[in-house]
């Protein structure tokens, strides 16, 4: 990769055929910018941010018409403190599942109980979005 950075032997003979050197580092430059372009670097993820998650795990929460609003908070029982049904619960997983681009296992899915537990589940998650 860095062979690419340095001037050929042909630019060198090139720049005796110039009298200007503006137009020899401009073709340098170009040549450069070139061998630049095609190379990528991919890198693992930084993850999600667990504030960013658990913002967005409560704005899921608060567009729920069933769930009072004053008592959502991240420790709230979906079940207890939220007044949540088991179908309700169920909407809830499926809605989290659709906004951070995951599939959740009906056995993780059982164990999730309150809006804590979703966080620290997606914080673990590689692939959520």
């Amino acid at each position: 990769m860095f062979r690419a950075l340095r001037p050929s032997a042909a630019l060198y003979r090139s720049a005796v055929l110039y009298k200007n050197p503006a137009i020899v580092a401009s073709q340098s430059v170009s040549r450069n910018a070139m061998a630049l372009n095609f190379a990528r670097a991919y890198g693992a993820s930084a993850g999600l941010a667990r504030a960013d998650i658990e913002k967005r795990v409560l704005e899921i929460l608060g567009g729920f018409n069933k769930i009072d609003s004053s008592k959502i908070s991240l420790q709230a029982h979906f079940n207890s403190d939220l007044k949540l049904d088991s179908l309700d619960t169920v909407e809830v997983v499926m809605a989290i599942e659709e906004e951070f681009s995951i599939e959740i296992p009906d056995k993780d899915a059982d164990e999730i109980k309150s809006a804590a537990q979703a966080v620290d589940y997606i914080s673990k998650r590689d692939d959520a979005h």
